[in-house]
């Protein structure tokens, strides 16, 4: 799987695991060049605090656009370490 932004590859991974319809990647397989941290947190009852990263590709920001849970709840264990996307980002 593939997770592509403006025509830049984000992340690449045969290891992904799908929640609620997410791909989420091993934090290994990110392209760091394309991730800045962000500020930005929400809460999900079953996994936990979510933080997110910003995509950045050439000039274009597209914010909030990856997220992960640093500390999940037991019941999203399978996620730890794993970033998904959304906004725009194409998982192929």
């Amino acid at each position: 799987m593939r997770a592509i932004w403006h025509d830049a590859v984000l992340a690449e991974s045969d290891d992904t695991v799908i929640v609620e319809g997410n791909h989420y990647f091993p934090v290994a397989s990110l392209r760091r060049e394309h991730f800045r941290s962000s500020d930005h947190h929400t809460v999900c009852p079953w996994k936990g605090k979510a933080s997110y990263f910003d995509v950045v590709v050439g000039g274009d920001v597209n914010a909030n656009a990856a997220w992960y849970y640093p500390q999940p709840k037991e019941a999203a264990m399978q996620i730890r370490d794993r970033v998904a996307f959304w906004r725009g980002v194409e998982i192929k």
